[in-house]
């Protein structure tokens, strides 16, 4: 109750979309981002499971920019660099994915001794922290569904 001393209510600062307001795109992207993760579960090669994460956070990434619009001066500049600008909140994401976009670089470009299980293991669990923050900006009543194969954070 609000006036009443100790009475506290919850405040989220990063505000969700109504979901019949929500692109097409966002939803659509959200959708890639699982499928990626669901890739990355999957995964026994530490590098492949390193790539579909990254990817899979890279779409959540464009979910989320889809849904807020690309800023003005948005010309050649990464999709981090976009949500840094359309969702300051996520800022810290987008350094920490950022960091990885030359390991993924190294990979696609045959140097799988690059990532080791532990570095390619902490991605993926970023990654689906990353995606369901994300998702819960897209659709706050559905943003936690996922595709069967997806780990969560209890399993």
């Amino acid at each position: 109750m609000v006036g009443q001393v100790g009475a506290t209510r919850p405040r989220r600062t990063i505000s969700a979309v109504e979901p019949a307001r929500v692109p097409v795109d966002a939803r659509r992207a959200i959708a890639r981002a699982d499928a990626e993760l669901a890739a990355a579960a999957v995964a026994d090669d530490p590098a492949e499971r390193f790539v579909h994460a990254h990817l899979g956070a890279l779409r959540a990434a464009a979910a989320v920019v889809v849904l807020r619009g690309r800023p003005a001066r948005a010309r050649s500049r990464s999709v981090w660099d976009l949500l840094a600008d359309v969702e300051p909140e996520l800022a810290p994401w987008s350094v920490y994915f950022a960091s990885g976009a030359r390991v993924r670089a190294a990979v696609d470009a045959g140097r799988f001794d690059v990532v080791d299980a532990r570095r390619a293991d902490e991605l993926l669990a970023c990654a689906e922290d990353f995606r369901d923050e994300a998702a819960m900006l897209v659709d706050p009543d559905t943003g936690f569904a996922r595709l069967p194969g997806v780990r969560t954070a209890a399993s």
